[in-house]
């Protein structure tokens, strides 16, 4: 089974590019083998729109704005989403450094591997630089080209200075390689590197309609999967088995994803366990996963008892549903993202699940986008006020050690008067699906 954290850290880079979708084949085998609830699935692929370039340059002249008032002379972003973010190149390329330089005034330009150049300049060719009104290639972007024996931190270099930036401050994108950063250094001594996350970060973190309306989508297509897949649960099936199911339900809704399963004493793991699991009668099921939505994440945990749950089962989910719905309470425009933790935490401890991580484990809650993690984070003591249009994970949590766990997840997005969750929270247990 594909896991859920690494189907997001790969599905993360297809942002702006539709997924592969099954082949006649495959669809052929899905019609003949799968559980009525799952075949009774429709696609959702229509109601995807992909970013556009004119969405992408705005981005760009927002991180300029940006760039400005944190005192950075331009940011440097190598493979990953922001690099998708800002320019919609899709770019996986191991040791060898592309990258593009934005400058907070002028043009952008591009480092890339001299072999590379063709692969390069076409998708270039529809970023905001290369597909600007009037131009239908990238023949006039400054693409700087290395070959195999010589230095790209070389190239990076003589283009801050023919920018008039080589003793700038140079904001470069956190999750750039150490390879790259330290060699970038060594070539640009003039130069000040610094952390790019306050453009990044700032940019990304408050989402625009369109990328609302896509996180929306992913949500409610996973939700969908998740549902489809519990009317086809049997007993006796394994956790990889569910996986399958789970991954072929969002594959004819259009899209790829999946999920972790963690069963019984398995659950008290929050992000579970590779043992072999199998579900029985009254067991607790985990299930958390999500999709990717022209590169916007969904990212929910449905748990849930095939059976009868007992009484002890059910009264931690009615003490986790609350302290869900105190944090979407107290998620609001201006309060800090500790706060919202508090809210959850508060809950959970005075009903005797104290104190402090005792067992609610994790932090409440992520930032969520294009990666299913980033910024900002509900955690306590992160006094980053909370903005119209961000959105989050809210994901509160019991995990009892060597009984079962529960945690319940949707995806929150905070609005000028309060929040709301992109799907209906679960009901309970033994129903977790609200009717709709």
């Amino acid at each position: 089974m594909v896991s859920r954290r690494r189907f997001l850290q790969t599905s993360s880079l297809a942002a702006g590019v539709s997924v592969a979708l099954p082949t006649l084949s495959q669809a052929a085998e899905d019609a003949k083998s799968l559980p009525p609830a799952i075949a009774a699935l429709r696609t959702l692929r229509a109601e995807a729109k992909p970013i556009t370039a004119e969405e992408r340059a705005a981005r760009q002249e927002k991180a300029r704005q940006l760039m400005r008032e944190n005192n950075l002379s331009a940011i440097l972003l190598a493979q990953g989403t922001s690099l998708a973010y800002f320019t919609g190149i899709l770019w996986e390329g191991g040791e060898r450094l592309f990258a593009v330089v934005l400058p907070a005034k002028g043009e952008a330009f591009y480092v890339s591997p001299a072999f590379e150049e063709g692969r390069a300049r076409e998708q270039i060719a529809q970023s905001p630089d290369g597909g600007k009104p009037n131009s239908s290639s990238s023949s006039n972007s400054d693409v700087r080209i290395w070959q195999e024996d010589e230095s790209p931190y070389d190239r990076v270099a003589q283009g801050l200075s023919d920018r008039g930036i080589a003793t700038g401050t140079i904001g470069v994108e956190e999750t750039m390689k150490f390879l790259f950063s330290d060699n970038l250094r060594k070539a640009a001594p003039g130069a000040t590197f610094t952390s790019a996350t306050p453009v990044t970060a700032g940019c990304r973190m408050i989402k625009s309609a369109h990328e609302i309306d896509l996180m929306r989508l992913a949500s409610k297509l996973t939700l969908a999967a998740y549902q489809a897949t519990y009317h086809s649960l049997k007993v006796g099936m394994t956790q990889r088995d569910v996986g399958k199911l789970l991954e072929a339900a969002h594959r004819k809704l259009g899209f790829d994803g999946g999920a972790d399963v963690q069963v019984g004493e398995y659950s008290s793991f929050p992000h579970g366990s590779i043992k072999p699991q199998v579900i029985r009668h009254g067991s607790i099921v985990m299930i958390d996963g999500g999709c990717s939505v022209e590169g916007y994440q969904s990212d929910i945990t449905r748990t849930f008892v095939l059976g009868k749950a007992s009484d002890k089962m059910k009264g931690v989910f009615d003490i986790v549903h609350r302290a869900q719905s105190a944090a979407l309470a107290a998620a609001k425009p201006g309060v800090e993202a500790g706060s919202v933790d508090a809210a959850a935490r508060k809950v959970i401890a005075d009903a005797g699940f104290g104190p402090d991580y005792m067992y609610f484990t994790h932090r409440l809650g992520h930032g969520m986008g294009m990666d299913g993690h980033e910024w900002p984070y509900l955690v306590r003591s992160n006094s980053t006020k909370l903005q119209p249009e961000m959105t989050f994970s809210d994901e509160p949590g019991i995990y009892i050690r060597g009984e079962f766990g529960i945690r319940l997840e949707d995806d929150m997005h905070i609005m000028e008067g309060g929040a709301e969750l992109f799907t209906p929270q679960s009901p309970s247990l033994e129903s977790p699906f609200a009717k709709v």
